[in-house]
């Protein structure tokens, strides 16, 4: 009798099972999210910094520009009133005087004020008539907070007497400006001394 033929039993193989390995998760930029908030926070302070900045420019330049439009208008009070000043027509005496008081403010106003008749009877007296013309002027000081200024002024001065003679005479002014009422006036006024030079 012929033995059963056997047939052999087959070991299945195990395929070993690996575990996925996780990809850390990654932003949309591939930015870890602690690196995302640091950037973050850099870009803002960087935008603040920089508006800042133009902020702080943006103030600098007003101020500069406020500075410069009350020096020009202090510059330009000032040689109109120092002129003014220096500017009588016996003919109209009384309304030259009273161009010399709205010119001017203070201790300087009370004084032509007080000496108005002796003014006038001199300029009548002598008969002349005096005009000048700003050849030069300068803003020396300029406080604007406390409105207060101080200019050099260079103008000619011409003397004309009853005979129709004229003098001219060169001459350099230093006058103190104080702002009243918004407006920029002559608080004092004097002769600037021999060799000073204007500082702008």
């Amino acid at each position: 009798m012929t033995p059963p033929v056997r047939t052999p039993v087959r070991t299945p193989v195990r395929t070993p099972v690996r575990t996925p390995v996780r990809t850390p998760v990654r932003t949309a930029a591939g930015i870890r999210p602690a690196l995302a908030v640091a950037l973050v926070l850099t870009l803002v302070a960087g935008a603040f910094a920089a508006w800042a900045g133009r902020d702080w420019y943006a103030a600098a330049h007003d101020d500069s520009a406020a500075y410069a439009v009350q020096r020009d208008r202090a510059l330009a009070a000032g040689e109109q009133a120092v002129q003014n000043l220096n500017t009588l027509d016996h003919r109209r005496v009384e309304q030259g005087l009273d161009l010399w008081e709205t010119s001017t403010t203070g201790e300087l106003h009370q004084q032509l004020v007080d000496g108005r008749d002796e003014f006038t009877s001199q300029v009548r007296t002598a008969r002349t008539v005096t005009t000048a013309r700003v050849l030069s002027g300068a803003v020396t000081e300029l406080d604007d907070r406390a409105g207060r200024a101080r200019v050099l002024v260079a103008l000619r001065i011409t003397v004309t007497t009853p005979d129709s003679r004229s003098t001219d005479k060169d001459s350099r002014m230093l006058g103190e400006l104080t702002r009243a009422d918004g407006h920029w006036k002559l608080s004092a006024l004097g002769q600037a001394p021999v060799g000073g030079t204007a500082a702008g």
